[in-house]
């Protein structure tokens, strides 16, 4: 479906400021999303939300459906009664300019934990239903998702497929027992679920009363330690006793010689096909409950993946297998009619992945970075864009603006400036101009560009399985960004928001 004419920011709530060692869905993701606002912005787009475990990668979750827990905010739970303005107070921290994971999940399980108690203690009937309400809305993915968390924690995070044989194989009786004995701890996470989706559901009014769309992530595969490949691992190419047999990753290309082995377990397609997808549509389902679009991360996946036996120790042995893609979509669009979808179709797209994602009308993506390394014929460059697109000046997995220019070669340096007709002397503002004048009906920016920051401010480097997506800004980062110039921008490129909603707000 198309897109209207707008621009937006990218960032996760992350990196936020906050008061408990990571961002959260706080006081200050309301004052991001008011910056927004001020700058005639109509798009916040966000990376995953679930559950991470080791590495804290946003595309690495214990869960496809389930919200990450340290998202959830203490202050609104102080509003609702269920912490006290001392307790909180007593492991509040400094904001830093990194998310301090650890810390934070250390000091809010604590806090989550008391209020989870308070609230089953003196839940009244309103919120008994709401919590009953929500377990049922929720129950293809909940009840398996509160289960795989007890039992993660019981084993010390241990692969779900090294626990009691019994647990990993889903044996009935097993099963039983062990929701019997551990019952308060399931009745926690099902608590912390239910607070995640109702702060988030209250941020997304907060943007769309605003006139604000908000842009999800759908990463393509999932973790092989995730409640997803335990509960369903008919779907997925696992053994007998769960162990991985095919991984997915990319091939060898010009970035890297051995090429990236993810280690994702693949789907057994056949299986998802003879079940009518219904595990996909129940994703795509929840992402738009979620969101009011979603980015689809490495969508070239659902026409041909990279096939790679799990003993294999890197990416360069493996084989090309068609997926079909276009029956799976032909399904999402019976199930649930046109959806909003943006197709992440970067890296080597073939005539294939092109027809694919062209058939449903799919906007792919624009990465202005890429765009100087060749000549004039080169997708990336402006001039050859189709309305149909939405424009970046790079993504979570690119450089700043400002670090990329820094590191490039003089040749791309040169092409550049020849094109934007400049010194490079702001070239994080050059190629957001360059981006907003563009025919892409969506701009979106990471806040490092508005920001003009350098390459220690990045953050992911693809291959490096340290030191990631901890990047965070400061209150007073956020308040310096030239608004004013924004909105210029903007309004320049016709890319307002619509003012009738905003002026009821």
């Amino acid at each position: 479906m198309r897109f209207p004419r707008s621009c937006g920011t990218l960032v996760h709530p992350t990196s936020f400021p906050s008061r408990y060692a990571m961002g959260d869905f706080g006081e200050e993701a309301r004052t991001f999303l008011d910056f927004l606002v001020d700058t005639d912005q109509t798009v916040w787009q966000v990376l995953p939300l679930g559950p991470t475990g080791y590495g804290n990668s946003p595309y690495a979750s214990y869960s496809a459906f389930a919200g990450n827990p340290y998202l959830v905010s203490p202050d609104i739970l102080v509003d609702k009664g269920l912490l006290e303005k001392e307790e909180v107070e007593e492991v509040q921290q400094p904001s830093k300019s990194v998310a301090e994971y650890e810390k934070a999940f250390d000091l809010k399980q604590n806090l989550f934990e008391r209020a989870a108690r308070r609230f089953y203690k003196h839940a009244d009937q309103q919120q008994q239903r709401r919590m009953e309400a929500f377990k049922q809305e929720h129950q293809h993915w909940l009840d398996d998702f509160t289960l795989f968390m007890t039992c993660l924690e019981q084993y010390d995070f241990a692969l779900w497929n090294e626990w009691d044989p019994d647990l990993a194989q889903r044996k009935s009786e097993s099963l039983r027992e062990f929701s019997d004995k551990f019952s308060d701890r399931i009745d926690y996470h099902y608590w912390v679920q239910f607070e995640f989706f109702n702060q988030w559901n209250d941020l997304r009014s907060y943007a769309n009363e605003r006139g604000i769309r908000v842009v999800g992530d759908i990463p393509i595969f999932v973790d092989h330690n995730s409640a997803d490949v335990w509960a369903n691992s008919q779907y997925f190419e696992v053994d007998e006793q769960g162990k991985r047999t095919k991984v997915a990753g990319v091939p060898p290309d010009y970035f890297s010689e051995t090429g990236q082995l993810w280690g994702n377990p693949l789907y057994r397609w056949d299986n998802l096909q003879a079940d009518h997808f219904s595990w996909w549509i129940q994703r795509f389902e929840q992402m738009f409950k979620m969101y009011d679009a979603i980015r689809v991360d490495h969508f070239r996946g659902f026409e041909a993946y990279w096939e790679i036996d799990a003993d294999e120790e890197t990416a360069v042995n493996g084989e090309w297998i068609k997926a079909p893609g276009e029956k799976l979509f032909d399904t999402v669009h019976e199930e649930l009619g046109e959806v909003p979808i943006i197709a992440e179709d970067l890296g080597v797209m073939t005539p294939e992945v092109e027809a694919l994602r062209d058939k449903y009308n799919l906007p792919g993506m624009k990465i202005l970075q890429f765009a100087f390394n060749s000549d004039s014929a080169n997708d990336f460059l402006p001039h050859n864009y189709h309305p149909n697109s939405v424009v970046y000046t790079g993504t979570h997995d690119n450089d700043t603006t400002l670090g990329w220019y820094e590191s490039a070669p003089e040749q791309e340096k040169d092409f550049l400036r020849r094109y934007v007709r400049s010194d490079g002397s702001s070239v994080n503002w050059e190629l957001i101009r360059l981006g907003m004048l563009s025919v892409a009906d969506q701009a979106i920016f990471p806040l490092q560009d508005f920001m003009n920051l350098g390459n220690e401010h990045r953050m992911n480097l693809p291959g490096e399985a340290e030191g990631n997506w901890l990047w965070r800004y400061t209150a007073d980062q956020l308040n310096q960004v030239d608004k004013e110039h924004i909105k210029k921008l903007v309004n320049l490129s016709n890319r307002q928001p619509d003012n009738e909603v905003r002026r009821d707000h």
